[in-house]
């Protein structure tokens, strides 16, 4: 998981080389390549993510999105909206990595966006008003982001992350370009990968969950998500190879817990390290972040002809 120990083993690594990981230079052409750069370009021009739009704009992927709000009990969750233009369409929670909501993490979701889903993509520090954010994960790991987050993260719980989860499925429900007559799925990053299993855990309505280099997916605690896998969903666990070295025994306890769950999915050690999927972070590969992004479109295409 994305820990201090991580950050520091990034910053070890010359970023700048071809070696498929990215710096600020080589952050741009990926997000672009996500389907992004529509509105990386505005955000460049107007000198970040705050200034953009609030309202639904037709973004350089053919798709509507803007920024939106979604009532909880305890405050507003901030996030940022994507969907076709046209028609009703599975939607997909998708939750970014520890450096929150940014430019990188919004091209994601527009991406997944093209493909025929309606995609919110949610801010996981919203109970802390006026939060630290970040222009990418350079940014991020420049000005001791871990240091800034960790109080944030303090705050999020099962309890907390499952109430987020019931908002913002109720919110998806409620919109006119969401098929309601359809599951939903959830895919989280680093710290947000075990949220998509508190997800389906929390709502019938996710049936789709995938944690990409997820952290604390095993651990002995009651709450535990791999206790948590639920018969009706289907889950993929991509898990970066030095995670695995770390903690080798988690992929087997997470086979036998889908085997006894019931549940559909699988679960893979990809040849790349903490935070492979991610445009703008230094341990991006290209071509296996393309593998894990198929993977994952595989299982959420499945959203489109399994009703609930």
């Amino acid at each position: 998981m994305c820990d201090q120990d991580q950050l520091d083993a990034f910053r070890r690594n010359d970023c700048s080389k071809p070696n498929g990981k990215a710096s600020r230079r080589s952050f741009n052409a990926a997000v672009a390549a996500a389907g992004g750069g529509a509105m990386l370009a505005a955000c460049n021009a107007s000198g970040g993510a705050e200034a953009e739009a609030s309202t639904a704009v037709a973004t350089q992927g053919g798709v509507l999105g803007g920024e939106v709000a979604i009532p909880t009990a305890g405050g507003t969750i901030g996030g940022w909206f994507y969907h076709p233009s046209a028609g009703n369409h599975p939607a997909v929670i998708m939750w970014p990595d520890i450096a929150g909501v940014r430019p990188a993490a919004k091209a994601m979701g527009e991406r997944l966006a093209g493909e025929g889903f309606a995609v919110i993509v949610p801010d996981p520090y919203w109970r802390d008003a006026g939060h630290a954010t970040f222009t990418d994960f350079a940014d991020f790991m420049a000005n001791d982001g871990f240091a800034k987050v960790t109080p944030y993260r303090n705050r999020f719980s099962a309890e907390t992350i499952m109430a987020d989860a019931k908002a913002i499925v109720a919110w998806l429900d409620q919109q006119d370009v969401v098929d309601k007559s359809l599951g939903m799925g959830a895919r989280g990053h680093c710290m947000t990968g075990s949220w998509t299993i508190f997800a389906a855990n929390a709502s019938q309505r996710v049936t789709v969950a995938a944690s990409m280099h997820g952290g604390g997916l095993v651990t002995e605690a009651a709450d535990s998500p791999h206790k948590m896998l639920k018969g009706r969903a289907h889950y993929l666990f991509a898990i970066a190879q030095n995670d695995d070295v770390k903690e080798p025994e988690a992929k087997t306890k997470l086979r036998e817990a889908l085997s006894a769950s019931g549940a559909l999915g699988s679960v893979e050690v990809y040849p790349a390290d903490h935070g492979w999927t991610v445009p703008d972070g230094p341990a991006y590969d290209k071509v296996q972040a393309e593998r894990a992004y198929d993977a994952f479109l595989a299982m959420v295409q499945g959203l489109k002809i399994v009703a609930v």
